[in-house]
């Protein structure tokens, strides 16, 4: 079954509000993620793209068996891809 996990990234930092959002899908804490986001994509650069509430866009990449998206609007949607 597909779950697709939706969160505001609110105060926190992009990266954060990403991992915040797979462990809510995989039902973890966030510090139990495997591999670590930042094994997959760099969460420095990914809080930079989105620094300005001026940012326009989206940022889309696979993590695990998962699907992120992050909009400029500061919604993060995870999408769960396995069987």
């Amino acid at each position: 079954m597909s779950q697709v996990q939706t969160i505001e990234t609110d105060e926190r930092s992009v990266s954060q509000a990403v991992i915040d959002a797979v462990a809510a899908v995989e039902d973890t804490p966030p510090t139990e993620l495997t591999p670590p986001l930042y094994d997959v994509v760099d969460p420095e650069a990914l809080d930079k793209v989105f620094a300005g509430k001026a940012s326009l866009g989206k940022v889309v990449f696979n993590y695990n068996s998962y699907e992120v998206s992050v909009d400029a609007d500061g919604h993060v949607a995870v999408k769960d891809h396995s069987g």
